[in-house]
């Protein structure tokens, strides 16, 4: 995975995820945005790890805003990746999740 932001901050290195932290992930994050709306939520794609990935969902309207945070050099506050996404439709989520675990070979 690559970050670049105006070629001034550049991350750069190698992340691997089995097929079943993924399926764990994605499961995760359906039943979150099966829920009601309205309701923020966060969800370590990798928990446990030495380097955690933690998607933070923001309720946004009729969908999610998201703030992701990866910190490569271990669980510090010092050392981190920090990304927004602009919000999605809920629906939208859904779909894309939904497809995601149905391309899932275990």
């Amino acid at each position: 995975m690559t970050a670049d932001w105006c070629s001034c901050l550049r991350a750069d290195f190698t992340a691997y995820l089995s097929a079943g932290e993924i399926a764990d992930f994605v499961a995760r994050m359906l039943s979150h945005l099966r829920a009601p709306s309205g309701r923020r939520f966060s969800a370590a794609v990798t928990p446990g790890r030495n380097n955690p990935l933690t998607l933070n969902a923001e309720a946004v309207q009729d969908g999610f805003a998201f703030f992701v945070r990866l910190t490569p050099n271990g669980d510090d506050g010092a050392c981190h990746l920090q990304m927004e996404i602009d919000p999605i439709d809920a629906t939208e989520l859904r779909g894309v999740f939904d497809a995601l675990r149905a391309s899932l070979v275990l």
